[in-house]
């Protein structure tokens, strides 16, 4: 008896366990994206849209790279500028799609005026990744754009994990966008510690602006800025590639505290996105600038069970744009954008 009734449970053990593999099997495979929507509506034709709001975040579909335009009051900024075509070192591992012209074309596009000229007031590169930074020496030298201000941190390439310095183009890149800088009259700004910014009616702060550590090597994303846009009371949290590393995502949850939009870190790859950051920001709405399929079935779990946010990516909707209107946490989505 005690035989049978041990064995019933082991099998009911393993079917409960069965059950779960099959429930995360599914999750995996068509993603909690299209299955958690909480206080947002799906994104709209933006070409359908017909709301007053001026002041837009533009979250472009550049691959698994960053892209994000900052429209507010007739007035532009742009916070990295995704991947370039250009392979400096010709490493097989940076034969990449380049997203530059893409970048480059919405802007004049979006922010042109009627001589099909464009200003950008400022740029924000968060780090030297070229996912993020390898569109700029193309952006800013292109003579119909006119970018004003440009905001890098230092890269110490003696300061950086020897894998990145040996694999990547950390150094190329972050060198072409300040060679383009001072080629085109661009003011370069690299101490970050201090800096207040303003956009139309965005207010913006940037965090993690200290400089890497000398005799210390990290991944470059351990480096990498995040930037919180704020207006009145919305506030859009852009986490660029920051991860859990030395805690700095969890500094940030708690000094920035409840988000109405979160630009998920590192496109959504496991290693940001942790519980103790989202309890601390409880994104309502969050963007992936990655493909649906890409991002971490962990990340979407803990923003689904966690925070119970909705998520939406790029590369779903071909880009995303967030209208921030005049009420408190007020946000419509609008997809393809580009």
């Amino acid at each position: 008896m005690k035989n049978t009734a041990a064995k019933l449970w082991k099998t009911i053990a393993i079917a409960a366990v069965a059950a779960v593999v099959a429930l995360a099997a599914v999750f995996g495979s068509y993603g909690i994206i299209y299955t958690v929507r909480r206080n947002a509506e799906a994104p709209v034709e933006a070409r359908s849209y017909s709301g007053g709001s001026s002041d837009k975040i533009h979250f472009l579909n550049t691959g698994s790279s960053d892209a994000v335009l900052l429209e507010s009051c007739g007035r532009f900024a742009l916070i990295d500028c995704g991947e370039d075509s250009d392979n400096p070192r010709g490493l097989p591992g940076l034969d990449l799609e380049g997203y530059e012209d893409i970048v480059a074309d919405y802007v004049k596009k979006v922010a042109g005026d009627s001589e099909g000229k464009s200003t950008l007031e400022f740029v924000i590169g968060t780090h030297a990744h070229s996912d993020h930074l390898g569109g700029f020496d193309t952006l800013i030298s292109d003579p119909d754009i006119t970018v004003k201000e440009a905001y890098l941190k230092r890269y110490y390439e003696d300061r950086i994990a020897e894998n990145e310095v040996e694999e990547w183009d950390n150094q190329e890149v972050y060198s072409q966008m300040i060679a383009a800088a001072l080629d085109n009259g661009v003011k370069l700004i690299q101490d970050l510690d201090d800096v207040s910014l303003s956009l139309g009616n965005f207010v913006l702060t940037l965090f993690n602006t200290g400089e890497a550590e000398a005799g210390k090597r990290v991944g470059e994303n351990d480096n990498s800025l995040a930037v919180l846009v704020e207006k009145g009371g919305t506030k859009a949290l852009l986490m660029g590639d920051v991860n859990v590393n030395g805690g700095v995502e969890k500094s940030i949850g708690k000094q920035v505290g409840k988000v109405d939009l979160l630009k998920v870190g590192h496109h959504g790859y496991g290693w940001s996105t942790r519980s103790a950051f989202l309890s601390a920001t409880q994104p309502e709405i969050a963007v992936f600038t990655n493909k649906p399929e890409w991002v971490t079935f962990s990340v979407k779990f803990r923003l689904a069970m966690n925070s119970h946010t909705a998520m939406f990516a790029t590369g779903e909707f071909n880009g995303i744009i967030a209208v921030l209107g005049d009420g408190a946490g007020e946000i419509t989505l609008l997809k393809n954008i580009h």
